[in-house]
């Protein structure tokens, strides 16, 4: 025959759940966020020393006098993503602020392409050192959709560099490259 153990009886047999053990969580969360500032740490040592590897990039061009009054081909807002080695999609480069992302204003005349970037360094492309515009999908890690970034390749102390904007209005986008592109045969066609 079963005998039936009182509740009570099994009640006093039970035992609560454990504690927490505050202090290895604690500790473990400590360590949590010294990990995290390590690995921030590293990222922007290496920031800075891939802008070291690049100092010899020379400044970059400020906006000539007078441009303002310069007759205007096209303007652009939008955002400007980054700079890279052309043809280096990922080889971003930092120095002299080339690769902090920001909003931007474009302004193309027959001097040459002026790039204004409210909270970052602005600088200016000669028309003698385009070499081309077109449209593409991805530089420095930033993809989009086919065409969706407007490339200006541009040549600065001996470096062919490509510049990738996004205007506010992708339609706008062939309209620079075309403008871009025709800016540079005239201004090869003259230097020769």
């Amino acid at each position: 025959m079963t005998t039936l153990t009182p509740l009570y009886l099994l009640a006093a047999e039970q035992k609560s759940a454990e504690v927490t053990d505050w202090s290895a969580r604690i500790a473990w969360v400590i360590g949590l966020l010294v990990f995290i500032a390590l690995v921030y740490w590293l990222m922007r040592q290496g920031w800075k020393w891939r802008g070291s590897l690049q100092s010899g990039l020379p400044e970059l061009a400020a906006t000539p006098e007078g441009f303002a009054d310069d007759e205007v081909l096209l303007t652009l807002t939008g955002r400007y993503h980054a700079s890279t080695t052309a043809g280096q999609w990922l080889d971003r480069i930092v120095a002299h602020g080339l690769g902090t992302r920001s909003r931007t204003e474009l302004t193309l005349t027959a001097r040459g392409l002026d790039v204004v970037r409210p909270g970052a360094s602005d600088f200016f492309i000669p028309a003698d050192a385009l070499r081309e515009a077109r449209l593409d999908k991805a530089l420095a890690g930033k993809v989009l959709p086919e065409g969706g970034l407007l490339i200006v390749t541009w040549a600065h102390g001996g470096t062919l560099i490509d510049s990738g904007f996004r205007s506010d209005h992708a339609a706008e986008h062939q309209a620079w490259v075309d403008a871009v592109n025709h800016l540079t045969s005239t201004t090869e066609g003259t230097a020769r």
